[in-house]
């Protein structure tokens, strides 16, 4: 059964905008850290951000540092992921995923839960 959803991507220009949604079918999500992850074709998915479930500490990518930003409202379960200035490289499709260990982890492994994807391509 599909618990987390991700909406939002789609097909952009180089730098611009794009807001990703997760929305999370239990409100137990709000307990688990979040983080939003991306994988192009023959390379592993890799981290582009999380979150506490609190809400108050944000990790970031290297490669989105200062670019992307993510929220969780109210501490709730939706999870959004603002981009700006996007790249070429950026593109990919995008999942969302909770962390159900108490422990706020950044690692592939640590995240069980997993949305179906959204793809953001950006051209130039």
């Amino acid at each position: 059964q599909v618990q987390l959803v991700e909406s939002g991507g789609g097909l952009v220009q180089a730098g611009d905008s794009l807001t990703l949604t997760c929305s999370a079918s239990d409100v137990s999500f709000n307990g688990y850290g979040m983080g939003w992850f991306r994988q192009v074709p023959g390379k592993e998915r890799e981290l582009v951000a999380a979150i506490t479930r609190s809400g108050r500490t944000e990790r970031y990518a290297d490669s989105v540092q200062g670019r992307f930003s993510i929220s969780r409202p109210n501490a709730g379960t939706v999870v959004i992921l603002q981009m700006d200035n996007l790249k070429v490289e950026d593109t990919a499709v995008y999942y969302c995923a909770a962390d159900r260990d108490p422990i706020f982890s950044t690692r592939l492994e640590a995240f069980d839960t997993w949305g179906q994807g959204t793809q953001v391509t950006v051209s130039s």
